[in-house]
């Protein structure tokens, strides 16, 4: 058993404790409190001074598949040889040695949501997984937990140079469409199979994963920039009647509004980049407050490579310099994130019953001058500076 004690302890749930206590146990937050006794058996660390957090959370990022310093060889994010690709896995690409996980867990990231790129109308399945561990399977927090679809320049300047469809934003409109249907039509031989074994189709992996699309156990994560894409991605969810995260989301606050009425949630970024392409040219750091204030739940991902992950703070950092409360910039990377993607059940926030992902800081972790102190993942101490 660790206990943590004295710290400044922001729960991203109930309350704040200015000098509080965490006891970890099994690899579980066993209580949160006050004064919590220490026990023979039990490794005391003593965070006076200290910002105690929940470790963040990337809720977008393509880590351990486009590996850090390794060109083509590492290169494993985008199977740009068809279209339509559902069933592929984030799982199956995953580096776990790729350099970049140490250096998310040492600046506090401890779960990352990644998986395919947006070469494709329908990229495959991302995962939500801890960055710590010798083997993908030991970091999994949830597999397969999105759908990726993209709209936008990306499918259409990859299959247009192809001379494939799709070439133009209608056509990836229509491939996706096309898809869903055909899942509806296997799900009706599935269901006919049920009553009548002969009538079973042959499995279809891409279906089967759609299936579950529109069954709502999974959801779709939709790479959208600009506002005409992500009313799109929403026009098209709605008529299948799946749910769907708003990824990029990069010109959503020109539309905050609307996706408010929408009950859309998005995960806008990457922010700490260039406007490398057209549907980039109203990137805004000024976006996440202007949707948090609107009322729209927003988390701040990185996209990594394209922002190394351990400068998610700093986005989230830079959010409020332009305008973002700093605790909804704190939400936007931790239990937001966390409630987006599903898996707030198990991180995001310190409760007891969730994971001991646990972070300890010499100060606010919205200050670039902050320095890491621990990190603990699962309970383990996985970073000590």
């Amino acid at each position: 058993m660790i206990l943590i004690k004295n710290g400044k302890i922001v729960t991203m749930a109930d309350r704040t404790y200015e000098k509080g206590d965490i006891l970890i146990e099994g690899g579980k937050i066993k209580q949160i409190g006050e004064n919590i006794e220490p026990k023979d058996n039990m490794e005391v660390i003593d965070a006076d001074g200290m910002w105690v957090m929940p470790g963040f959370i990337d809720a977008h990022s393509h880590i351990g598949m486009f590996e850090d310093g390794m060109g083509f060889e590492g290169s494993d994010g985008n199977d740009a040889t068809a279209p339509v690709t559902p069933s592929l896995r984030a799982i199956d690409a995953i580096n776990p040695e790729d350099f970049s996980f140490k250096e998310a867990r040492e600046h506090g990231v401890t779960t990352a949501v990644t998986g395919p790129g947006s070469a494709n109308v329908i990229g495959g399945q991302f995962a939500a997984i801890k960055t710590y561990g010798r083997r993908v399977e030991d970091m999994v927090i949830k597999e397969p937990l999105a759908l990726k679809v993209a709209f936008g320049e990306n499918p259409k300047r990859v299959y247009g140079g192809k001379q494939k469809m799709p070439s133009t934003r209608m056509g990836t409109a229509a491939v996706l469409r096309s898809e869903l249907v055909k899942a509806q039509e296997y799900k009706k031989k599935l269901e006919r199979g049920k009553e009548d074994p002969d009538k079973m189709p042959e499995r279809d992996l891409n279906m089967e994963i759609l299936v579950q699309v529109l069954d709502g156990e999974l959801p779709l994560k939709a790479h959208a920039h600009r506002a005409d894409d992500i009313l799109t991605a929403i026009r098209i969810a709605k008529e299948f009647g799946v749910n769907y995260t708003i990824d990029h989301g990069t010109e959503g606050h020109r539309i905050a509004d609307i996706l408010l009425e929408e009950g859309a949630s998005v995960i806008t970024g990457p922010l700490l980049s260039t406007r490398s392409k057209i549907e980039l040219k109203n990137s805004s750091f000024k976006a996440p407050g202007i949707l948090s204030k609107t009322g729209v739940k927003v988390a701040i991902m990185t996209d990594h490579p394209v922002i190394p992950i351990q400068y998610l703070p700093v986005c989230a950092a830079i959010a409020v310099k332009e305008g973002m409360d700093e605790m909804e910039a704190l939400k936007a990377i931790t239990i937001n994130a966390a409630e987006i993607t599903g898996i707030a059940d198990r991180v995001g926030s310190l409760e007891e019953g969730k994971d001991a992902d646990v972070v300890l800081y010499d100060g606010n972790p919205l200050d670039i001058r902050t320095n890491t102190k621990y990190v603990f993942i699962d309970g383990n101490l996985v970073f000590k500076s």
